[in-house]
């Protein structure tokens, strides 16, 4: 098999598992990232966020909808424009987190028990410079942009 079929089987094999994992707290792989984003940019608008993550708008919308339902995330309005809404992690968000840590500790250790901790640090560092080379945006999954209007 060639490297860009390991790299593609181990990848949709993570993202499953990933997705399988955090379906026990309710969440899906792309809350994950979203409330992740959220935390690292509090106050951050729907429309920035959408253009960081390469989603659509009003998909966007969609989700962050689902993530106020499940009370993670809260809408602001802004105090610099009437017509956006700041994001904000609700205290339950906040806390979720913490579990989705935990479980992507877990993950990542299931995921490459067969490695040292050289070989992990090392894979790393060469799926990183892959990434970099190619384009991709740090700590942004690419399945975001096939994320389309919800049906």
């Amino acid at each position: 098999m060639g490297l860009g079929f390991l790299l593609s089987q181990l990848g949709a094999h993570a993202t499953g598992r990933f997705g399988e994992r955090l379906s026990a707290i309710g969440l899906s792989p792309p809350d994950s990232g979203l409330l992740m984003k959220i935390n690292s940019a509090p106050g951050i608008s729907q429309q920035a966020l959408a253009e960081h993550l390469g989603v659509l708008p009003s998909r966007m919308v969609a989700l962050i909808d689902t993530l106020e339902q499940k009370e993670l995330v809260e809408r602001v309005p802004s105090p610099d424009d009437r017509r956006t809404y700041a994001l904000h992690l609700t205290p339950r968000g906040k806390q979720i987190l913490g579990d989705i840590a935990r479980i992507a500790t877990e993950h990542e250790r299931d995921l490459c028990a067969a490695l040292s901790k050289d070989e992990r640090a090392t894979l790393a560092e060469l799926c990183s410079r892959i990434g970099r080379q190619q384009g991709l945006t740090p700590g942004v999954h690419p399945g975001y942009r096939q994320l389309g209007p919800k049906r």
